[in-house]
């Protein structure tokens, strides 16, 4: 991996100046920074080591009213150059800078006290004290503090191999915990997106700094890779907005390269799409993880208040305060939610709260935040993100301060299980994740349902009212041959969704999987479009109702039969002998008031998928060929088109997906 190193300090500090003293790369990259002599924009440098590995050097402005371009560059940086004049000592936005690496969990660095050459020895030493000082009260506590000058070049070698021995601390330390976290490896916090398994393929992910065209090239973005692999001719996903684009080329260092991987700042050329669809804060993915969102449950934690003389925001901050959140690379207006279901306190003074955003913005859980009140500006609170889609109306047994509480201790706690287990009991339902060793872990609390992760007790819940239902319909209609399977899957729906956070489509797709694997546990029987108590005894049909269903059938043995509910009349037969002939197969119902004897729809299914062999068939050749009418043969052919077993073209019918396995 490449070490992505941020600058910070107050203005005219000799940031870029030491930068250039360093790797020989002016980072004031705009004509207007070159003129005024003053870091505007973030600017960007590299330094190779003797080792031949290279550190990459984010340059953030250190004037205040360019703040927002600071936590640009810091919000994707694993540790910080920490730069401080000892002809001035630290100043305003030395403060704030330290207050804001602080809040998003920076936690390894290097501070140097530049322009030793113009304070004298007893000055620097004084400023070193003082730079100590401060860091003791931040995540940076205990870092290096280096002195020099980038005019006379003294202590510039130093500063070179306290860099070194940082690089090699922050991959030792990533090399122990698996991986990098989602937005840096020195995380504070100590978060990390994904299934939390260290063994598990990491995921690209590359949040948007810069856009630009090149004439000939198209669209050019940069950004710092956090992981995983990109490589020239893959795909990434481009979130908030789901699109997905193809990596043209890339660059690292201003050299083309067709893969790079593991971290650092990277450049590259996309294709299908246009500048104008592309925004400094968008992040580009391979990680399903990332997901746009316009709500999130975060931890937030106070702020080091490292200037008693200001006013400082109040903490926690209040319910409905209107707050800048700083994510990545992006900014957006972030609300506090108001219920008290949205906030509960922490043992250790943290709370955890829910947001809400103007915009939605890509994040995943483990992103680390900075919170700032926007007028006059302070941080408000540093955080990490819980939940990228917390649940929204559900039950009050969920939604409480324990079970918010429960996920952040155990994502404190590092344990996989808890996790998943806190997750599923916040929401009900959850997808599965893509570890199956999660899944087991989790086990005790969630009962995997296909494509879901669903809690204990709601599936046991469901599960109890479901028997209790199918059996309630044994009791009530004695005579049928169940209970209908399309009303119990609406039921167990219907049920899913009052209690857990769940869209129409998902929770019919869900109850459709919970169903199928109670049928496969034996909790309840499937006999065709019916579900059975298992332990009910088979209705015993009277003779009189047998004899009824048998003139029924004989009366839509024909291929132009009467209506069903005639036909019905006509035989004598009430409504539970129908249903047991459709149970049996016996008839085959293709409308509410049409059916046909299964023998004949068989012959009719048969003579119209023959005709559509060689060709489309349209509804005049069928019906000709059938001599029926053409209410019978419209009706017929939807029911073959929606069983697969025909396509509607706009020529006419031809073979579907399943004719093949319809016997001729």
């Amino acid at each position: 991996m490449t070490v992505v190193i941020g600058t910070a300090g107050h203005i005219d500090h000799g940031k870029t100046s030491l930068l250039r003293a360093l790797t020989g790369i002016d980072a004031d990259r705009l004509p207007e920074e070159r003129r005024r002599g003053m870091t505007i924009d973030v600017g960007y440098a590299h330094l190779r080591l003797p080792d031949g590995a290279e550190l990459d050097f984010v340059d953030v402005p250190g004037h205040e009213r360019f703040l927002g371009n600071m936590l640009v560059g810091v919000g994707e940086i694993d540790a910080a150059l920490l730069v401080v004049a000892a002809d001035d000592g630290p100043r305003a936005q030395t403060i704030e800078h330290l207050e804001l690496l602080d809040a998003l969990g920076i936690a390894d660095g290097l501070a140097v006290v530049t322009k030793a050459d113009l304070a004298g020895p007893e000055r620097t030493a004084t400023v070193v004290e003082a730079v100590r000082a401060l860091l003791s009260r931040t995540t940076l506590a205990g870092i290096s503090v280096l002195a020099g000058s980038s005019v006379t070049g003294a202590g510039v070698d130093e500063v070179r191999a306290g860099l070194a021995a940082l690089r090699d601390r922050l991959e030792g330390r990533t090399s122990s915990n698996g991986s990098a976290s989602s937005n840096g490896s020195a995380s504070g916090d100590g978060y990390a997106s994904g299934d939390g398994y260290a063994d598990a393929a990491p995921s690209a992910r590359i949040a948007i700094d810069r856009v630009f065209s090149v004439k000939g090239r198209g669209v050019i973005v940069t950004g710092s890779l956090r992981g995983g692999r990109v490589e020239v001719g893959g795909l990434l996903h481009l979130e908030p907005s789901g699109r997905q684009v193809r990596v043209r080329a890339l660059q690292v260092h201003g050299a083309p390269v067709d893969a790079f991987e593991g971290g650092g700042r990277v450049a590259l050329n996309l294709a299908g799409i246009e500048a104008a669809d592309l925004t400094r804060g968008a992040v580009l993915t391979t990680d399903p993880a990332v997901r746009s969102t316009d709500r999130l449950l975060v931890l937030l934690r106070p702020p080091a208040r490292l200037d008693e003389r200001t006013a400082s925001p109040p903490w926690p901050p209040t319910p409905g305060a209107e707050l800048r959140l700083h994510l990545g690379t992006h900014q957006v207006s972030a609300t506090i939610g108001r219920g008290h279901r949205e906030r509960a306190e922490l043992s250790d003074g943290r709370w955890v709260v829910s947001l809400r955003l103007a915009i939605p913005s890509a994040a995943a859980v483990g992103d680390r935040f900075v919170l700032r009140v926007p007028s006059p500006g302070a941080t408000a609170a540093g955080g990490v993100v819980l939940d990228v889609a917390p649940p929204v109306g559900v039950s009050r047994r969920r939604q409480s301060a324990a079970a918010l509480i429960g996920l952040a201790a155990a994502l404190d706690a590092r344990d996989v299980a808890a996790t998943w287990a806190a997750r599923v009991a916040l929401h009900g339902v959850v997808a599965r994740p893509l570890d199956r060793r999660v899944e087991t872990a989790a086990a005790p609390a969630a009962r995997a349902v296909g494509a879901w992760l669903v809690a204990e007790p709601i599936a046991a819940t469901v599960e109890t009212d479901t028997v209790a239902l199918v059996a309630a319909w044994h009791d009530a209609e004695p005579l049928a041959a169940g209970a209908p399977l399309a009303e119990i899957r609406r039921s167990v729906a219907r049920s899913f969704r009052r209690q857990a956070s769940l869209t129409e489509r998902t929770a019919d797709a869900l109850a459709g999987a919970f169903l199928d694997q109670l049928v496969a546990d034996g909790r309840i029987e499937r006999v065709g479009q019916y579900l059975r108590d298992p332990a009910h005894p088979a209705s015993a049909l009277p003779p009189s109702v047998l004899a009824a269903m048998a003139r029924l059938e004989a009366v839509l043995t024909v291929l132009a039969p009467p209506g069903l509910a005639e036909a019905a009349r006509t035989a004598g037969c009430p409504a539970q002998g129908i249903r047991a002939l459709e149970a049996a197969g016996r008839i085959v119902r293709v409308e509410d008031d049409l059916a046909w004897a299964a023998a004949t729809h068989r012959e009719l299914e048969s003579l119209a998928l023959r005709l559509a062999t060689p060709g489309p068939l349209t509804p005049a050749a069928l019906r000709d060929a059938s001599g029926t009418s053409r209410k019978y043969v419209l009706a017929l052919l939807e029911d073959l088109d929606r069983r697969g077993i025909l396509r509607r073209t706009p020529d006419g019918h031809v073979p579907g997906p399943r004719a093949l396995r319809t016997p001729q």
